[in-house]
This record gives C-alpha cells, structure tokens and sequence, in this order.
C-alpha cells in the first residue's frame, strides 16, 4: 500500500522551540527520561503514567494546596485513583498571576453574529468573577451546590463558570437552542440551586426570546432557590428580541456584579476528584447520562493538551467554534490555563455565507483556529476560497467532531498553503479532551491524525482484545488517564459507568470507533463501532462510506444504515441522501453505485438509495446511525430514539414510516 501524502511538514526551528520541545529538555535536565523524540516520549508516557503525570504537575507548577500523597495510588480501570490527598482549584489556575496573564493582558475576545463584539484583559476577568463568586456566595452557592446554565457562548457565561468553579460548586450548561424537554433531562437530574440564563439569543440572522422556556424550566426544577438572568439582547434591534427581560428573573446579571462589586478573588481548595462539571452523553435513548469531571483531571489534562499538543501559551489567541451544550467550550475556555486569550463566538457559522468564522479570524490574528469536520466539509461544498483573507497569523486548525476527509484535508492544505498545521483531533465528552490529535514535531499525513497524545495508551483490539498495526480494530485506551470520568451522576455503585465502558474488555477503556493505527503511528479513525457496515465479512466504518457519498456535488447530507445483524443473518445497506435542488435521485444514486464500488468494494454499494429531507441529528450534531438502524429493523420508535434529544425531531418521519412499512 502506498505511502499518504505528507500535507504539512514541522519546520525544525518552530519545534525546536515549542513548549514540548522544552518539556523535553527539562525532563533531561531532572533526570526523569531522556526522549529525543515524540514517539520516545509518548512510550515512556503511557508505559510509567505515574511519573509523566507528576511531571507534567511539576512543570505547569500545578498549585497544589494540599500536596498528594502520590501521583497514582490504584491504576485499575475503573477506579484509578489519582493525587490522592491533593487539594486545589481550577479556577484559580485559570486566573492567577503569571507570563501571559499580567492585569493589562486580553484574556478574552468576544463577537457575536449581529456584530456585538467587545474584550476582557485578565484584570477585568477577575475583578468579575470575584464580584459574582461573592454574589453567588451571598446566596447560599458553596462546595457542591450545583449552578446550571442555560447560556450562549459569551464572556458572563465564562465569568459565570469561573466564579462557580471556585467556589467548589459544579457546573452545567446547554446551548438556548436546546429544547424545554432536552433541558430538563439534563438539569433535573443535579438538583440545582441556581439557573443563570438569558432573555434571549441571536441565531442565523434573526434573535430568539426564550422567556417562555425559562419559566417552564423553572417550574420543572423544584430544587432551585434562585434564577439569574443575563439581559443579552438588550437594545438589539433584531426580528424577534425579547422587549425586556424575563419576568422570571430574581436578579439580573448586572446587579449580581454589583452586588459583589469589589470583593477579594478567592478560590476554594478542593481534592482532586472534586467535581467541577457535569457533561452529557447525546441522550438519543434514555435520560442522558451525568459524567462528572474533577478539577485536578482536567486542569492537568487540559495543561497538557493546550501547552503541549497545541504548543498554545501566552500571545496565541486560541478560537474553537462551539455552543455551550459542547464539550469543546470547556476545552476552549481552558485557554486561559496556559495564558492564551480565548475567542468567544455566539451564532452561527454560515451567516451570512461560510466565509464569517474566517473573516472573524482574519480580524482578529487568531492563531488556533478550531472548528468541526462538517463545517470544513460545508465549505469545500460551497467551493470557498480563503485568499480574500489575511490568515496570517493562523499557525494551527483544529478539526473534531467526525472524522476529517482526505477531501477536508486537501481543501485546508489548498486554501492555508503548507505552513498551517492540521490538526484532526479525536476524543470525547466522556474524558472532555482529545486522545490522538496534534503534535508539534510529527508530521501531517493525509486523513491521518498524527499520534496517540500524551499519557494516552491507545491502541486498536481485535475480536480477540489483541493489539493489531495496519488493520481496523476498536479503539481503546489500555492505561488510565486523569480525565476520565470521576462517577457517572446519579450512579452510585459505577454499574453505570462500568457498562458504557468496561463491559467488553474488562480493565480496558473500550470508547466505541473503529481506528486503525498505522505502522507509521498515525490513526485513522473510521466512525461508531455500534454503526459499523459488516458487509460480507469487510468491515467498514461509516466514515469512509460518506466520504465518498458525500463528495457527490448532488449531496448535501447522507445517512448509511446497514440492517445485518438485527434483522436475521443478512440485512440490507440502506443509503439515504439530502439532495441539491437541482440533483435528482436516478442520476446520483447511479454514480454514486460506480463511485462506491470503485473506491470501496462492490459489497458496500447499498441496497437501497432513498432520498430524504433531512438526517437526524444530535443537539451536538452527530448523525443518528444507530436510533435509525433500531427504527428500520422493527424497534418501537419511542424506544429507540428519545426526540428531545434531537436538533431536528422532525426528520425521523420518514424513517418511522419505512420501519413501519
């Protein structure tokens, strides 16, 4: 087979003097290992996790109030035990003095999609989040009260979880798209005491008053002593702004600030795996499921993660498109732990055309710029071309989400020219980071993401739970890692969190995608192992499937659903499609059968092309696989796939209707 093409090669210089690079150097000088390269130091990483985890506190100068007895006293999975003994805060990492974070520093960019843009120096940022820590304080919030949010990505979000977090309360956000029922699965389950949100949002043009879902919110959450409420529209002109603030509000946000005007920043000490947020699972089937994070895990993994794989610090202004209902806010807003100003965005990507988020960054030099595969892929469709901005001072693009096509790679490659990393970075909301992604000194290959990160023991198992090089396998993590996921909410004896992880390969963190991690170190990831195409004995990932689908200049949007398996010994390969205006189902479905057995195999052109309005997604995107899958092959549609959890309920009509058929 032959060799991928390199896209970008690391320019020695540059990572001669990257943080890693210096990493290296000051593990030398101590005599902890002496690696003179990537794949060195990520073998010593995950073979002595122990070390490179105390190491990585060491460096950072991670402030421990209580120092640990150890860096890992148990190191089964689940129930590794990390730090045991040490106190600390996140926040207080996030803000406290330092190289990058003096007083007159930009701490944080913010622009929203109707042009309200404005900045926080690091001096401001904390004279606020002592002024609502106090506030919040003065209303009862302490260590382990729960604050939920339901917010837009804007700088009182960010104040707001700072002041939270170093309280030792924990914190949960959803995105105001949300609908009521999506909200409410997730809030009512932490029993909160304070709901902070906002009269309304701006989405695609138009603003959003969201007073009415507040109040049913409210209602739905017993436990709540008080609601504050952000007045984010206020003197908007848009179609559809809310004409005052809710009437549901018992403080609103500005005289919360005023209320705390002045106090002292504080953080308060808390272990380890004190919890400091709770995330979602998508919720397709069943209450979503609570994963609890600690302070200590996410402060070292999110230290390593921006410093060493991003090589972000002081002067880099990083930038990730997302909504609060993402995983990728609380790795955005970990920016600040490595003293980079962080870029906030409220809207939506495409308004006014796919160009914005670029124009954004052009305006504002930022230096990583992160954002989702679909949204690369939408602008290869829409045929952008980048050289009417100035993307200078772009070093970095990060792509998740999905798996990046060869496509999405060569378009980046083509529009940003060779000098601009890419970096395809895979993980998940389970450990709230990415665990094959970027290095600074690897190179790029085409549809690869370059290495396993650091103290990430990944590895791709076979059937049997053997290791295999150059050949799909499930991808798995066979050592701990920090953050992980501390419990699962509401799950006191782990059955919970032992069953979504652990249930395959006992001790072994099975996270669910197909990789095949190459002889060069690289991975490929290929998609859900739960919607895998088994067709013929040639297993393959739906990644690759809607690469070529999807490419089609006729497709706007593709679901594959292979039925093998659960509808008795051989099913059918279902392929629907989202068509353009101008494409009709007989021209496509005919070139994409000679495409898909051209570029695949004869075994994965589909059975049926079906053509359909629109795929169900997930609030955070993700396509429906296997909900559909259970709906076509006979399961009670109610049971299958919960529609709260849905962007776009309405899109599973027509799969009902099938199933039904």
């Amino acid at each position: 087979m032959a060799e991928p093409e390199v896209v970008w090669t690391p320019d020695p210089h540059v990572a001669g003097a990257s943080q890693l690079a210096r990493f290296r150097t000051w593990l030398r000088s101590r005599g902890v290992v002496d690696a003179d390269d990537y794949d060195t130091l990520w073998r010593w990483s995950v073979d002595d996790p122990a070390s490179f985890w105390a190491s990585l506190a060491q460096y950072y100068d991670v402030a421990f109030h209580e120092q640990p007895s150890t860096a890992l006293a148990d190191s089964r999975m689940p129930g590794a035990r990390w730090f045991p003994g040490a106190t600390l805060n996140y926040a207080e990492h996030a803000l406290r003095p330092g190289e990058g974070k003096s007083d007159n520093d930009l701490a944080v960019i913010f622009r929203r999609e109707d042009g309200l843009e404005h900045g926080l120096t690091y001096g401001e940022l904390r004279t606020q989040v002592a002024g609502a820590r106090s506030a919040l304080r003065d209303l009862g919030v302490g260590r382990g009260d729960r604050v939920v949010a339901l917010v837009p990505n804007s700088p009182e979000t960010l104040i707001a979880f700072l002041a939270t977090a170093s309280l030792g309360a924990i914190w949960s956000s959803c995105s105001p798209d949300f609908g009521l029922r999506a909200v409410v699965d997730r809030f009512s389950q932490l029993e909160p005491a304070v709901l902070i949100t906002i009269d309304g949002y701006v989405y695609n043009g138009r603003a959003y008053d969201i007073s009415g879902t507040v109040a049913q919110l409210q209602a739905e959450l017993p436990t709540l002593r008080t609601t504050v409420v952000v007045p984010y529209l206020a003197g908007s002109s848009l179609p559809g702004s809310p004409t005052s603030v809710s009437d549901g509000a018992d403080i609103e946000w500005n005289d919360l600030l005023r209320r705390g005007h002045g106090a002292a920043l504080e953080f308060e000490p808390v272990s380890f795996d004190h919890p400091l947020w709770v995330l979602y699972s998508s919720g397709t089937t069943g209450l979503p499921k609570g994963i609890v994070h600690g302070h200590g895990g996410i402060t070292l993994e999110h230290l390593k993660a921006m410093g060493l794989h991003f090589d972000a610090g002081p002067g880099d202004r990083f930038f990730w498109f997302t909504t609060t209902g993402w995983m990728m806010w609380n790795f955005l807003v970990s920016g600040l732990l490595v003293g980079a100003t962080v870029v906030l965005y409220d809207g939506s990507p495409a308004h006014p055309g796919m160009h914005a988020l670029w124009q954004f960054a052009a305006d504002e030099d930022i230096t990583v710029f992160g954002t989702s595969a679909p949204f690369i892929q939408a602008c290869l469709k829409d045929d952008l071309q980048l050289s009417q901005h100035d993307l200078s001072a772009l070093r970095i693009v990060g792509s998740t989400g999905a798996p990046l096509s060869a496509d999405g790679f060569r378009w980046l490659t083509q529009n940003l020219g060779p000098s601009v990393q890419i970096a395809s970075f895979s993980g998940g909301t389970d450990l709230c980071t990415g665990f094959i992604g970027p290095a600074p000194d690897v190179p790029v290959w085409l549809g690869e993401l370059s290495r396993p990160a650091l103290g990430a023991a990944v590895a791709a198992f076979d059937e049997n739970g053997e290791p295999v090089v150059d050949d799909v396998g499930e991808l798995v993590l066979t050592q701990p890692m920090p953050s992980m996921p501390v419990s699962f909410w509401n799950d006191p004896d782990g059955s919970r969190l032992r069953e979504a992880y652990f249930d395959v390969y006992p001790g072994v963190w099975r996270h669910g995608d197909w990789v095949t991690v190459t002889h060069r170190g690289s991975a490929i990831i290929h998609g859900r192992s739960d919607s895998t195409l088994n067709r013929g004995g040639i297993r393959m990932g739906t990644a690759e499937f809607y690469r070529v689908v999807e490419s089609h200049p006729g497709v706007l949007d593709s679901l594959v659903i292979d039925t093998s398996g659960t509808a008795g010994e051989d099913g059918e390969l279902w392929c629907f499609l989202v068509l353009a205006d101008a494409a009709t189902l007989e021209e496509v479905e005919a070139e994409l059968r000679t495409e898909l057995r051209r570029q695949l195999s004869p075994r994965h052109v589909p059975d049926r092309f079906v053509a359909v309005s629109d795929v169900p997604r997930t609030l955070n995107g993700k396509k429906c696989e296997v909900p559909v899958k259970k709906i076509l092959t006979g399961r009670d549609p109610e049971r299958a796939v919960s529609r709260d959890a849905l962007q776009n309920p309405g899109a599973l009509d027509s799969f009902i209707a099938l199933g039904s058929a």
